[in-house]
């Protein structure tokens, strides 16, 4: 269904849009978006870095435990 768009039909939603809402209240919505976008980034990369991180933990002491370790 939406593969039949094109460009006018994009343009002819964007004015649409643009008279019912009007430009600043697009604009702060677009804002916030962007906002969004930038919060998600940043959740992505803080949980990937966790990821690392407790790999990393994990891989550090790989040696068997003997039994001078014990005492």
């Amino acid at each position: 269904m939406l593969n039949n768009i094109g460009l006018p039909g994009i343009l002819l939603i964007a004015v649409v849009v643009l008279v019912l809402f009007g430009r600043g209240k697009i604009s702060s919505l677009m804002g916030e978006v962007g906002k969004g976008i930038t919060s998600f980034k940043k959740g992505i990369k803080e949980g990937s870095e966790e990821l690392e991180q407790d790999a990393s933990d994990l891989a550090k002491d790989v040696t068997p435990e003997t039994d001078k370790d014990k005492v």
